[in-house]
Order: C-alpha cells, then sequence, then structure tokens
C-alpha cells in the first residue's frame, strides 16, 4: 500500500487536507510523516480551531473536499463543542483541536519521533 504510486496518492491526499485546513485559516498546521513510527498511518495532519464552529468549518471543509475527490472518511469521531474531531481517512488521520485540547493532549509531542513534511503557524 506504501509504494510506488500508491505512496504517492496517499502523500496527496495529506497534502489535499492539509490545504483544506488552510483555506479555513486553521492554526498551527502540522503534517507529520509517521510511516516509521506509527503501524496504522502513514500521515497525521493536526490543526487548531478557535472556537466550536471554526472547528466544525475546519471539519466540514476537509470532508468536502475529499468527498469531491472520491475519497470517504473511514471513522470519524468527536464533536466541535468538545474541542477535538478526529477524522481517519486509512493511511491519514486528520486530529482538529481548541487549542486548549491541543495543550492538554500533546500529540505533537507524543509523535515527536515523526517527520514534519509541513508547519504552517
Amino acid at each position: 500500500m506504501r509504494g510506488g504510486g500508491v505512496f504517492l496518492k496517499i502523500r496527496g491526499i495529506a497534502q489535499l487536507i492539509t490545504e483544506a485546513a488552510s483555506e479555513q485559516q486553521a492554526a498551527n498546521i502540522v503534517t507529520l510523516d509517521v510511516r516509521k513510527v506509527c503501524p496504522f498511518a502513514d500521515y497525521f495532519i493536526i490543526c487548531n480551531g478557535d472556537t466550536d464552529r471554526h472547528i466544525k468549518a475546519i471539519w466540514q471543509s476537509i470532508n468536502e473536499t475529499m468527498k469531491n475527490n472520491g475519497i470517504v472518511p473511514h471513522h470519524s469521531e468527536g464533536t466541535p463543542d468538545s474541542g477535538w474531531m478526529l477524522t481517519d481517512f486509512g493511511s491519514v488521520i486528520v486530529h482538529i483541536f481548541s487549542p486548549e485540547e491541543r495543550d492538554y493532549y500533546q500529540l505533537d509531542k507524543l509523535w515527536e519521533k515523526a517527520v514534519p513534511i509541513i508547519r504552517i503557524q
């Protein structure tokens, strides 16, 4: 699943998600290559939304962008009012946090051995 053209497709999915989050003004976007440290995904995308509505808008934009490209999520969790939403696109997993929840869970630190591909402040 990670060889040749499929790898490029997976990285392309990560890029599309990062762009969709950026277009919705997500803050502190990080795309991590976790292939060497994580058995269940190739990329993590972690970002912040300022409010419940902002978190939901980022999540909707990402899901709409992926749907428009023929990619549907395997699984979603969380709610905007919880301060955390996750969408699992298989090899690419997206975490959208409120700033407080991101500080609490510290996924960036948990996966510090992953390779940062993109970092948008």
